[in-house]
């Protein structure tokens, strides 16, 4: 008998592989969808970001998939896929020092302004069941409880999958999105030995109940800040790491009384002891009274997950016939919520390329190689800026000024985003988000990308020198300053370079003044984004 054989067969039906199936089934592909659990199930990567909303947005609309649109507001997700997901009107950060009382001074907040949007903490057991059903209803083939242990790539006919219970798959073209232990990975010896990454840490987390707003702490209590800390993601920032805080049940319409904890330190500093996770948690509290305050009548719900080293990459995501998606290629750390981020660009970029293949049958892998240079590049920008952070926490102003470099990371390429967003509105000319895949710092949008490119090559050199000894933090703290008031890609009203304007928030008037710099001062190749 002559056996079916799909257009695409992907691996891992998480939030990568099912929002990739989706578009590729409504788009007339022949899709099978492998994974070896069920949905649903617990996962981490929980918190969006401005871009990762801009871009869920472009793929409904670019794919003509609108059940998926619900995703890009916390409105939409609340009403349309699950009121168990949180809302996130900041990301906070409060800095502490072990030994010594916490300094009211030493926070900063980033506000996600309420009158544009409001991003979304994910319960992601809901929101990932919810994509994987949308995949199947628009006609991927679902294939769940199959483990994959054997795949054959022929550059001329495609792949063969072999399962554990000596099932067989045919497929023209292999997408594995199924996370670390990638089976192609494995399979054509892709993952670097040792890893390219600078940054360092391990990770242990779980979900709680009973986690108590830290706005109610002690600590707290003198913060000047635009939002409350409940209200959007708590990161608890020291010398070694940090502590997430992902709230489920921050508004009136949650049925959820959960809350994601996560702690991720440096392994070379903070070295397993083969201690439990719940055990070095209460250690870890111990030692910063203040951020216990959270915890003291909390209890996880469930085992907590403990990791080694977090940080993997890939030589190559693209080959004969194969493609590594999210974080099947590589990861860094959950630091600034950039994990979805990838994810969706990678869906993005990918999607037209393997829908087009599906019609006019050339899968070569020069096809496919910008999904290459995108996901290294969007893995060296991140680990640039979370190392720089690690470094950084050591010392306050260091972080204090490295934060901001994080922020010149997102705020204009996620205006870049919308910029484009606005003009397929207006053209509907798929064109337009072909575009964005000219560019000149793989990892980053133009026209923006090579200037804050080069701003991360100053700050994770400046670092660099900081964690060999040859620099102090304070000294590295102003020279970061002055790189970035001199920058002529960040807005002048923003005042990113302003050490004492510790809370950002683009209010309207801010916006006005910023188009104002934006039409008037600012270089041509950023003012186009104000136009």
């Amino acid at each position: 008998m002559n056996p079916t054989v799909y257009d695409v067969a992907i691996l891992g039906s998480g939030m990568a592989g099912s929002m990739l199936g989706a578009v590729l089934a409504r788009n007339g592909v022949k899709v099978l969808l492998i994974d070896a659990g069920v949905h649903p199930r617990f996962a981490v990567g929980e918190s969006t970001i401005p871009y990762t909303s801009s871009l869920t947005r472009i793929i409904a609309e670019r794919y003509e998939v609108p059940e998926i649109a619900p995703l890009a507001s916390h409105k939409g997700i609340i009403g349309e896929i699950s009121p168990m997901c949180g809302k996130k009107q900041n990301f906070g950060f409060v800095y502490h020092r072990e030994g010594h009382p916490h300094d009211p001074e030493q926070i900063n907040q980033m506000v996600i302004p309420e009158w544009q949007r409001t991003e979304s903490h994910l319960f992601r057991q809901d929101v990932d069941a919810y994509l994987y059903h949308l995949a199947v209803r628009y006609g991927a083939v679902p294939c769940a409880g199959t483990r994959i242990t054997g795949i054959e790539t022929d550059p001329e006919t495609g792949v063969v999958l072999r399962s554990d219970s000596d099932e067989e798959f045919h497929a023209k073209y292999l997408v594995d999105g199924s996370g670390f232990r990638s089976p192609v990975a494995e399979k054509f010896g892709l993952r670097d030995q040792p890893t390219r990454a600078r940054h360092h840490s391990r990770g242990m987390f779980t979900h709680m109940v009973g986690v108590t707003p830290f706005d109610d702490a002690k600590a707290a209590q003198s913060h000047k800040k635009r939002s409350p800390w409940h209200s959007g993601t708590l990161h608890h920032v020291f010398d070694g790491g940090w502590l997430w805080v992902i709230p489920f049940d921050n508004h009136e319409h949650s049925l959820n009384s959960l809350c994601s904890v996560g702690l991720t330190l440096d392994e070379r500093a903070f070295p397993r002891t083969g201690r439990s996770a719940q055990e070095e948690f209460d250690d870890f509290l111990r030692r910063y009274p203040e951020i216990a305050e959270q915890f003291r009548g909390a209890t996880a719900v469930r085992p907590w997950v403990s990791t080694g080293r977090l940080q993997y990459s890939a030589s190559d995501t693209v080959g004969e016939r194969y493609c590594l998606t999210s974080h099947a290629a590589g990861f860094i750390d959950a630091l600034y919520s950039r994990g979805l981020t990838n994810t969706l660009e990678v869906v993005n970029s990918l999607a037209w390329r393997l829908i087009e293949a599906s019609r006019d049958g050339d899968w070569s892998t020069g096809r496919f190689a910008f999904i290459d240079a995108l996901q290294q590049g969007l893995f060296d920008v991140h680990d640039v800026v979370v190392y720089c952070s690690f470094v950084a926490f050591r010392h306050y102003d260091l972080w204090n000024a490295v934060v901001r470099v994080w922020e010149a990371t997102t705020v204009l390429p996620t205006v870049t985003l919308e910029k484009a967003y606005a003009l397929f509105q207006d053209s509907r000319d798929d064109q337009v988000f072909r575009d964005l895949e000219t560019r000149q710092a793989p990892g980053l949008p133009d026209p923006v990308g090579k200037d804050i490119c080069e701003l991360l090559t100053f700050a994770r050199q400046t670092c660099q020198a900081v964690e060999a000894g040859t620099l102090h933090p304070a000294e590295a703290a102003d020279r970061i300053f002055a790189r970035i008031e001199t920058s002529h890609c960040l807005p002048e009203p923003f005042e990113r370079g302003d050490r004492d304007n510790k809370c950002f928030e683009a209010t309207p008037e801010l916006v006005d003044q910023a188009r104002a710099w934006g039409r008037d001062k600012a270089p041509d190749h950023v003012a186009q984004l104000f136009r």
